[in-house]
């Protein structure tokens, strides 16, 4: 499932459910599909989202350093996993031009 988000503002950004699902709950709204954010409350929306990425990327970044001490013996070589907080970049930027627009925020 892919899940697009939308304000008037900016380009719409689409993205793989489980991810949009995620970044959902971080901006502390339900992950109904469809679903919408009013304009004036994008700038929380944000907020959360950016406080609940850090808590996240610590996650990840303790979860990395535990998987290396496991992978010394591995030789085979692995991509690295792209964390949320990068995959979060298109749809924090699309949240800061609704902000600056005073537009909603609608994902679909």
């Amino acid at each position: 499932m892919l899940v697009t988000f939308s304000c008037k503002a900016h380009n719409d950004v689409t993205m793989f459910g489980d991810i949009a699902q995620s970044l959902i709950k971080m901006m502390e709204y339900t992950t109904d599909i469809p679903g919408a954010i009013i304009a004036e409350d994008v700038e929380l929306a944000l907020a959360n989202l950016e406080k609940n990425l850090i808590g996240a990327a610590a996650k990840q970044c303790a979860t990395q350093e535990q998987q290396q001490v496991v992978d010394l013996d591995d030789e085979d070589e692995k991509e690295p996993e792209i964390g949320i907080s990068v995959r979060a970049v298109p749809l924090i930027e699309l949240l800061k031009a609704a902000i600056l627009a005073k537009s909603y925020v609608m994902w679909q």
